[in-house]
């Protein structure tokens, strides 16, 4: 199909262009607003030929095409029939709002997921100190364990001083302001006075007693409200006092607020949710497993899983254990249970091997692929999955199976985390709901495809020898060599299953590994060519001169600050050398504006080769070995 006919299909898939109202590409994806999502046909999209993925992020309907967005984004323009300028203006301001339920969801996400690696540390030393003082390896009268449980116990003793930090970033207000707020409702001095059991005032206002260490609630609400005072102090206050106006009101407002009135409601609230799951889980024996266990893969396709985010911190910060974990975890085990009963039944070589595949890697607590690439399109399969997470959770509710800490993914990786009193119930609810998964999967069967209609939904991109609009270089195809690909930007080296973008965390665009970075300067990471620069600059395009086809997309989503913090250095066309300046960004800035700047670098002709070796380092600097990628 070549990309005239790509992008008519595709204008027919979204429901035609009455369902646009906005349409612009980034680099490697057509991002849709439309005006009703339920009108387009992702299933079909997904199976069309020239599309790599389809996903809904952020209430943009998005359509990964890869190398040659470009080229299908402007056919796609010369096929609508009405005004391109008002309809695909990058400059225009979305109509369409998220809803509120949405931007709730993202909020808690962005909120806690960059705090659980700190969670995630000191999670699993709790375990691994309580697992030595159950062997009886480690007494509890030395110094040895007084240390390591201040390690474990710190980041949750000290939790709203971690979510403070973590709020004020996502909200764009000042993160030491924030920090500054939780140290004061953690101060000894108010601890000690809040527990004396007197009566205590602030400027002749009660303030109601309440623990807030391993809180969760009160900080966030008191964070939140302190971005407004803060923001509308900055606004009326000249700029040579701004230094010493906005901290100085902020926090005397905010503190005593939080003490007076807020904080207590946040407690009663924090309280109250975890106490209700302990409760269920506690008294209806195995209801609560099976309700949750059957719709938590619902929860997590909508993104409502982000609001148990908070309760399951708070409840292995105050109780020392949680309920919805395992929850979690084997209605995952269920996903991989129906994708391996679907390998088990098709007679489809194609979809035999991605249901295979994709069921190991579920295993492992990576879902995605299986849910969409598997389950959900075949449909009965799905619904197995949600029967067998619901027999496989009523099983652990039944006998009040607990997660202890948190640390790993909700697979095979995450056993860690339901070591304890209820381990051996733990592994056999996750077996009970992976196998009832895969026999109902095989007994109630699916509509099984055609060998020649079953294509991959995850795989890489196509070879691209084409002039782009972005581009005036033409790629040929020489023999492939083994290629060494150098760091391109200082900082930590995360595998892409960390990026919170499922183009990249599946490995549709291709595979590589990604960087936080600790510097805003990019270098080239090959002797080769630049082969395209988004409008942006966030994402660089580049062939090296053994042919290895490259992305390096920095940040998610920061397209959308339409080339704000971004400076190129080279052009489409430009020769480049390991090391030579490519880009300078403003990592800080993006952050502030509630960005992430995890940068993904890849091989998007990945099919041409082997496999990728990876150099093993955690961190790297400029020009230092990241990956050689195997001939």
């Amino acid at each position: 199909m070549n990309k005239n006919e790509l992008s008519k299909e595709i204008l027919r898939l979204v429901g035609g262009e009455e369902n646009i109202d906005q349409v612009t590409h980034c680099m490697t994806r057509l991002r849709f607003n439309l005006n009703d999502n339920n009108r387009a046909d992702k299933a079909a999209l997904q199976k069309t030929d020239g599309v790599m993925g389809v996903m809904i992020n952020g209430g943009q309907f998005q359509v990964i095409i890869g190398n040659d967005v470009p080229v299908v984004y402007n056919e796609l323009v010369g096929n609508m029939a009405g005004s391109p300028e008002k309809k695909t203006s990058a400059e225009k301001v979305d109509k369409k709002k998220q809803n509120p339920l949405s931007k709730l969801f993202d909020f808690i996400s962005g909120i806690f997921t960059p705090i659980l690696p700190a969670i995630t540390g000191a999670g699993m030393i709790k375990g691994i100190v309580a697992l030595l003082v159950a062997l009886g390896w480690m007494g509890t009268d030395n110094s040895t364990y007084v240390i390591l449980s201040a390690i474990g116990d710190g980041a949750f003793y000290f939790l709203p001083i971690v979510l403070a930090v973590s709020a004020a970033r996502k909200l764009g207000s000042n993160m030491y302001i924030a920090a500054a707020i939780g140290a004061a409702i953690l101060h000894p001095t108010v601890t000690t006075l809040l527990g004396s059991g007197e009566t205590v005032t602030f400027a002749s206002l009660p303030v109601v007693a309440a623990t807030y260490s391993s809180s969760v609630i009160p900080i966030v609400i008191a964070v939140w409200l302190a971005s407004y005072v803060e923001k509308a102090v900055d606004k009326i206050t000249h700029a040579s006092l701004k230094l010493i106006i906005v901290p100085t009101v902020t926090l005397l407002v905010i503190v005593p607020l939080t003490l007076i009135a807020v904080g207590p409601l946040g407690v009663i609230i924090g309280d109250g949710l975890t106490g209700g799951i302990s409760w269920l889980f506690e008294n209806t024996g195995l209801f609560a497993g099976l309700l949750l266990g059957g719709t938590m893969s619902l929860l997590i396709i909508t993104g409502m899983h982000y609001a148990l985010i908070p309760i399951m911190i708070a409840s292995i910060a105050q109780l020392g254990y949680d309920y919805m974990i395992p929850i979690m975890m084997v209605a995952n085990f269920a996903q991989a249970g129906s994708a391996l009963g679907v390998s088990l039944r098709t007679k489809n070589s194609k979809l035999k091997s991605l249901s295979m595949s994709t069921s190991i890697t579920a295993f492992m607590g990576i879902t995605e692929p299986a849910m969409y690439g598997v389950n959900m399109r075949l449909k009965k399969p799905f619904i197995s999955a949600l029967i067998g997470g619901a027999v496989g959770g009523a099983f652990l509710s039944l006998f009040k199976v607990k997660a202890y800490v948190i640390g790993g993914l909700a697979g095979l990786s995450g056993i860690p985390m339901v070591i304890g009193a209820t381990f051996v119930y733990s592994v056999i609810g996750f077996a009970i709901g992976a196998a009832v998964a895969a026999v109902v999967t095989y007994i109630l069967g699916f509509e099984d495809e055609p060998e020649a209609a079953a294509a991959p939904v995850v795989e890489a991109a196509p070879p691209v020898a084409s002039v782009t609009a972005a581009s005036a270089v033409t790629r040929v195809e020489p023999t492939m060599v083994n290629e060494e690909v150098f760091s391109p930007i200082a900082g930590e080296v995360k595998p892409l299953s960390e990026v919170n973008d499922p183009a990249f965390s599946e490995e549709i665009m291709g595979q590589g590994f990604a960087i936080q970075p600790s510097e805003g300067r990019v270098v080239s990471p090959v002797n080769g060519t630049v082969f395209s620069l988004s409008k942006s600059g966030h994402a660089i395009g580049l062939v090296s001169d053994n042919g290895a086809e490259m992305l390096i997309h920095i940040g998610i989503d920061t397209v959308k600050l339409k080339g704000l913090h971004f400076s190129p250095k080279v052009t489409a066309g430009t020769k480049v050398s390991v090391g030579d300046l490519l880009m300078e960004f403003d990592h800080v800035e993006i952050e502030k504006a509630g960005y992430s700047t995890i940068t993904p670098v890849i091989i998007t002709n990945i099919q041409q080769y082997k496999s990728i070796l990876p150099s093993g380092r955690s961190s790297v600097k400029e020009k230092e070995l990241l990956y050689t990628v195997l001939a």
